[in-house]
């Protein structure tokens, strides 16, 4: 399995790159931006109540992004909330290299389509440096999720953070890769 690379990775080398060459008219290829790395987060507010949906959490976001995710935990004491310090509020995960290729693929081509009256993501989300956030309303949509087996949909929020200058030239990026952007 040493020779394996993702779909996507020998997608932005073949196509996605030569492509954003002509639009842009870089002069060097190192111009050209890329994806650095995709960031996963899923906040639990229930978890006060019940430590278990903590470790339920984590499972889901384990076997959605591939790799252990870190739990997040309070920093300070929130009386209302009934939030204590160092309490377990939710998970994390940072995703580079192939593991962040094969998620994004499976994000595009499988888990876009499963979203409820889905008609593509907006193309205003992005922070204004060429990185773009969004949010999925349930978990429930990536194809490793036991529907059968879940005990509560959580959200997710995910940051895909590129090096490009722009949110023109990381736009013209993520609809290379096929992203589904609204019009």
């Amino acid at each position: 399995m040493a020779d394996y690379t993702p779909r996507l990775k020998a997608s932005y080398k073949d196509v996605v790159r030569p492509a954003m060459r002509e639009a842009f008219a870089y002069k060097n290829d190192m111009m050209i931006p890329k994806i650095t790395k995709i960031t996963l987060n899923m906040g639990i507010g229930e978890t006060v109540n019940d430590s278990k949906k903590i470790r339920s959490a984590v499972a889901d976001m384990a076997s959605i992004a591939g790799q252990q995710p870190v739990i997040t935990k309070a920093k300070k004491s929130i009386a209302g909330f009934r939030v204590r310090e160092e309490m377990p509020l939710g998970c994390k995960v940072t995703l580079r290299g192939d593991q962040m290729y094969d998620f994004l693929d499976r994000l595009i081509t499988v888990a876009m389509p499963r979203i409820r009256d889905f008609r593509g993501i907006s193309a205003k989300s992005f922070d204004g440096r060429g990185n773009y956030a969004m949010g999925l309303k349930e978990h429930i949509v990536f194809p490793e999720i036991d529907y059968d087996k879940i005990d509560e949909m959580w959200g997710m929020d995910i940051a895909i953070s590129t090096n490009a200058k722009t949110d023109a030239e990381a736009l013209a990026l993520l609809k290379n890769f096929n992203m589904p952007f609204t019009s």
